[in-house]
């Protein structure tokens, strides 16, 4: 009991010259050493800044490794998908505006404008900005109609279509756009016709902005520098322009330095500039005019089956002539049956008409039967001639010859009535036929004449359309006629910019410049990985490192306990065959890492045994014979430290008492699988002996440790540890044993290891690495000092492998590991 006065003090004992301390060998273990002064945290400057920035490389070497291939794999298939960019240039030269030579010093033309002002400094900053202005750039988009051009859309879209622009469309961030108006009005009001012109202009240069937007972005005007002279400026103007299509870059930047040229060219001709517009703008009309009438002109004649105007081409008119002539033949064959048909109806008529007007075409047979008999009766009233010479009428032969006489004039009188029948007949057939077809062809001649005058009468409307044409066609000739006049007085106007070189298709790319760009894409991708690293770093509240315990919170760092699993062991240990066991040393399964199972040459084991080291060394004259080991938060591996402490001080043939003073919740009893039912809540409950004291305390063969558990739990375990019976068991047990551990509650959690930590030789403050936070380690930090407690060092637990540790424990153990075991050992 000779020691309660030293385990009844409240106030720390000052770390000072006559301390035992701590110093890091450059391998970084924890070894033993006087302290001179104050614990030293200063180091060199510069070499501590490297250290800890390769630390933090090292640390978040794979998240750098990881973008560092991330972005530019996602770049190179960007710059890989993108097309091929051409740039096409041309060189054109802007002299000073002087008079035309030829014409005397000034212009006898009184359509050409001369600029008097020739030594004007702002002129050639004129002529950039003109260049790149929208009113000729607009001027090219129409000229070479970009607005079709299906290879200029297309570059345009793809570069419209940017992926920032998908990431604010995917996220419903799309850019914001004026509301359009139906019918904008933003010039002032005017006459009509300029009003409507300028309404045209506008609408127009809404309508291309986006071409000339385009072309403002990538056309590229430079004036040219001569940097081998003094003098360096120089009156050349480089035209250049990019596209992924060579060709229409090149002529691209050759209609600018045209459409450049020809403007200047009009405003130097600015009557003739004017009469050209208008005579163009006309001529657009009259040739849309006559397209117009021409298109209607056909549509007429289709509508109204006019196919030409001329008499011999239209074959309505031949038509009706044809029917005219026809009908005309027609009236006089009727005229001429009528009258032959009622002059036979005449008495007598019928029979002199057969008698004078037989023909075989009217009487064919009766004309046959009449010429025979006049020819046999002739020849008869012959032969009774010659017969009445020499004989009378009675004579035989002649009365024969009169009967046949008598009887051929009978055969002709009957001949005569029949062909007197059949003229009539004929006649009036003849008639009747020609009555009606005369009445036929009036009818054909009729309807022909109707549709004639109807015909003319659409003729007179298409003439009319015909006549418009023709004369707009005239008005157009002379109008084309005056714009070549226009067009040589403009030609021969001076003018003062010329193209030195036109620009030709691109052979070779300029962009995208995909190794550079991949290259760039990896420099970056390496700055914003380490970027990030040391983000990720600055908010990272937890503590991982020796450095972190001694630079941030203050604290020697006096050992390091790797997380079991995360070291290899030895290649020696693995020939053994021995293996660490995650069991109790009673074989109760509770999962702690006991070194009673474990390889005693293991860095785990290893660790232990550097802290056992520090914690004897700790102070000066003699070890802390009472020992706190606690943590600022739950889960930090404070009781399997002080279980492991405990049985790496008993290893020494030491006397080893742990207390397990986590009363809240207690753990050693299950550990080392002993009864809980009296502990040191029953010990603090009440006016303990030490004979009662001693009983209580359990001893476990297997480790050599003697633990007194915490008993069963009160329900004021804070009362309980800061009352007098606890300083009296604390001085009781110190009598009987060389160190005693102390397990206790968190400390920023509950005040029972505070008040613990104000009775005891020694506080050590065990810090899950990667887990405890900074500022609730060091307000643990603070709770100790405030009481008085003597910290001796901080245990950072449960460290990985891999990181700025991992030497300490692994590399250098793995480097310098124990020889083979000898046969004493072994056994």
């Amino acid at each position: 009991m000779n020691q309660s006065t030293n385990l009844s003090r409240t106030n720390t004992v000052p770390i000072g010259d006559e301390h035992i301390g701590l110093e890091r060998t450059n391998g970084g273990h924890v070894l033993p050493g006087v302290m001179q002064g104050a614990y030293s945290y200063e180091r060199e400057e510069r070499g501590s800044r490297l250290l800890d920035y390769w630390r933090i490389v090292s640390k978040h070497l794979w998240l750098i490794l990881g973008i560092s291939v991330l972005i530019p794999t996602l770049v190179a298939i960007y710059v890989v998908r993108k097309p091929d960019i051409y740039e096409s240039q041309a060189r054109i030269q802007v002299d000073l505006e002087n008079a035309n030579p030829l014409l005397g010093g000034m212009s006898k033309n009184s359509n050409v404008i001369l600029n008097s002002e020739t030594n004007d400094p702002a002129y050639f900053n004129t002529q950039l900005q003109i260049l790149t202005g929208p009113g000729l750039l607009r001027s090219v988009a129409k000229t070479l109609d970009l607005e079709h051009n299906p290879d200029f859309l297309r570059e345009t879209s793809s570069k419209n279509k940017s992926t920032w622009l998908d990431i604010r469309g995917m996220l419903g961030l799309k850019a914001k756009t004026p509301p359009q108006s139906s019918t904008p009005d933003v010039l002032p009001q005017s006459s009509s016709s300029s009003s409507s012109t300028a309404a045209q202009e506008q609408a127009e240069a809404e309508r291309l902005s986006d071409y000339v937007d385009d072309l403002q972005e990538t056309l590229k005007v430079e004036p040219v520098k001569e940097t081998r002279l003094t003098v360096r400026e120089t009156r050349l103007i480089d035209i250049s322009y990019r596209h992924s299509d060579p060709h229409l870059a090149a002529k691209i930047v050759n209609t600018v330095a045209q459409i450049f040229i020809d403007q200047n060219r009009e405003k130097k001709t600015e009557t003739s500039g004017s009469t050209g517009t208008y005579l163009l703008k006309r001529i657009a009309e009259l040739q849309s005019n006559i397209r117009g009438k021409e298109e209607e002109l056909i549509n007429y004649g289709k509508n109204h089956q006019i196919l030409s105007l001329d008499a011999n081409q239209n074959t309505v008119v031949e038509r009706l002539e044809g029917l005219s002539k026809q009908l005309l033949i027609a009236e006089n064959e009727r005229k001429m049956a009528e009258s032959a048909y009622k002059a036979s109806l005449q008495p007598g008529a019928a029979e002199a008409l057969a008698e004078g007007g037989i023909n075989e075409k009217d009487v064919p047979s009766a004309t046959r039967i009449t010429t025979d008999s006049e020819l046999k009766l002739a020849e008869l009233k012959q032969k009774r001639a010659e017969l009445l010479v020499e004989n009378t009428e009675k004579w035989p032969a002649v009365r024969e010859i009169d009967k046949q006489i008598a009887a051929i004039e009978k055969v002709m009188g009957d001949a005569r009535r029949r062909a007197t029948g059949v003229v009539t007949t004929n006649l009036a057939t003849r008639y009747r036929q020609a009555l009606a077809t005369e009445e036929l062809l009036r009818k054909a001649y009729d309807q022909q004449r109707a549709e004639t005058l109807t015909q003319n009468e659409a003729a007179v409307s298409y003439r009319i359309i015909q006549q418009e044409i023709e004369t707009n066609k005239t008005l157009l000739d002379g109008l084309l006629q005056r714009t070549k006049e226009n067009d040589v007085v403009m030609a021969g106007t001076p003018n003062n910019i010329r193209v030195v070189d036109y620009a030709i298709a691109g052979k070779k790319p300029v962009a995208p410049r995909r190794v550079l760009t991949v290259a760039l894409a990896f420099l970056f991708s390496i700055g914003c990985g380490i970027g990030l690293a040391f983000i990720i770093e600055y908010l990272d509240d937890s503590v991982r490192s020796m450095e972190d315990v001694e630079n941030l919170l203050r604290l020697p760092a006096i050992a390091l306990i790797p997380q079991v699993g995360t070291v290899k062991p030895k290649r020696n240990l693995a020939a053994s065959g021995k293996k660490g066991a995650l069991v109790s040393s009673n074989g109760s399964g509770s999962g702690e890492v006991l070194l009673t199972n474990i390889e005693k040459r293991s860095p785990v084991a290893e660790a232990y045994r550097h802290l056992r080291t520090s914690i004897l060394l700790s102070t000066a004259g003699r070890p802390p014979r009472t020992l706190l080991i606690t943590s600022s938060v739950p889960s930090e591996g404070k009781t399997t430290t002080a279980v492991n402490t405990a049985i790496s001080l008993a290893q020494t043939g030491a006397k080893v008492l742990i207390i397990d003073a986590d009363m809240r919740r207690p753990r050693l009893h299950s550990i080392f699988n002993l009864s809980n039912d009296s502990g040191l809540s029953a010990l603090l409950s009440r006016e303990a002996s030490e004979a009662e004291i001693i009983s209580a305390i359990q001893h476990d063969e297997a480790s050599g440790l003697s633990v007194l558990t915490a008993g069963p739990v009160p329900p004021n375990p804070a009362e309980l540890v800061g009352s007098e019976q606890m300083l009296k068991l604390l001085s009781v047990v110190a009598d009987n044993f060389a160190h005693i551990v102390v397990d206790s509650p968190p400390i920023a959690a509950f005040t029972d290891g505070v008040l613990i930590a104000a009775i005891v030789d020694a506080v050590l403050l065990v810090v899950h690495s990667g887990k405890s936070s900074r500022k609730i380690v060091g307000r643990a930090r603070k709770l100790l000092q405030d009481v008085g407690a003597r910290i001796i060092g901080v245990v950072l637990n449960k460290v990985p492998s891999t990181g700025s540790n991992s030497y300490y424990y692994s590399g250098y153990y793995q480097h310098y590991h124990y020889g083979a075991e000898t046969t004493a050992d072994q056994q």
